[in-house]
């Protein structure tokens, strides 16, 4: 599998990802053509602890749902490692776990994570320790063949930030970079102008991003839409369920919905304030 992904990163064309989520995804997307997959951290933690994308999920927890995947899956599966479950110590142990459940490639973000209280979940640690987590992640790994991908928000920072940062990660020695918030092809062209090795956007669906000959002639190799599949097994579930039940709720809930009322984020953000909003 991480012979396959190699390919597709040294290939002049572009892929677009299925979100897998357990095993029996990762066999339907394999079944259907894909050529890779993607484990999304807040796919994880809502089909591990029915939790918001709070980095409430452990390493192990992750893990071990990696490597159901990993133990089924006739696709190349891409881990989405977050910050690593911690500093670079962490991402050590997170790089060593991973490749021994089968995953091909993981992305490791410069997000600060856990969030602080009262601050966004897109503040970023300093290049200096991104680079770091990207050096320990290539000396943790065993196969060389596993690709370590180094993450970073395009959506939060100014172009010149994102390049001075992407160019540090390259020079550390990621085998690729991915790219949240990218907002459209002129964006897109100002970055990878500086850059060598293959990139993956997350785009959501973005509307402006949609022209795969044109990603692919500016080094892009992966595209990660997002996890509708995951969400549309949200809704599937419980609409099957409510039938079977003949409970009428009088409104159509989306998946979006569902997810908010079974999350219990409001519970979550009551224990932050108690909890973690320390006043001097």
């Amino acid at each position: 599998m991480r012979t396959a992904f190699r390919a597709l990163l040294d290939s002049d064309s572009c892929f677009h990802t299925a979100s897998v989520f357990d095993p029996m995804s990762a066999r339907i997307a394999a079944d259907l053509g894909f050529e890779v997959g993607i484990l999304g951290g807040s796919v994880a933690s809502l089909q591990v602890l029915a939790a918001p994308d709070f980095a409430l999920i452990t390493l192990s927890e992750f893990v071990e749902q990696a490597a159901r995947i990993g133990r089924v899956s006739r696709l190349p599966v891409i881990a989405d490692a977050d910050h690593g479950y911690g500093n670079a110590l962490n991402v050590m142990r997170t790089v060593v776990e991973l490749e021994r459940a089968g995953i091909a490639a993981l992305t490791i973000e410069d997000t600060l994570l856990p969030a602080q209280f009262g601050r966004k979940s897109t503040d970023l640690i300093p290049v200096e320790e991104g680079v770091g987590k990207i050096r320990a992640a290539l000396e943790a790994r065993v196969d060389p063949d596993l690709a370590i991908i180094a993450r970073t928000n395009a959506g939060v920072l100014s172009t010149e930030e994102v390049i001075k940062r992407t160019k540090a990660y390259q020079a550390a020695g990621a085998d690729g970079i991915c790219m949240v918030g990218v907002t459209d092809f002129e964006h897109l062209e100002q970055i990878a102008e500086h850059l060598s090795v293959p990139l993956m956007l997350v785009t959501y669906g973005n509307p402006k991003l949609r022209d795969n000959e044109r990603l692919a002639r500016l080094g892009v190799r992966i595209v990660v839409n997002g996890h509708a599949a995951y969400f549309a097994a949200i809704k599937a579930t419980y609409d099957c369920l409510r039938e079977q039940r003949q409970v009428s709720t009088g409104t159509e809930l989306t998946a979006t919905e569902l997810t908010h009322k079974y999350t219990l984020p409001e519970d979550y953000i009551v224990w932050a304030e108690e909890f973690m909003n320390v006043k001097e």
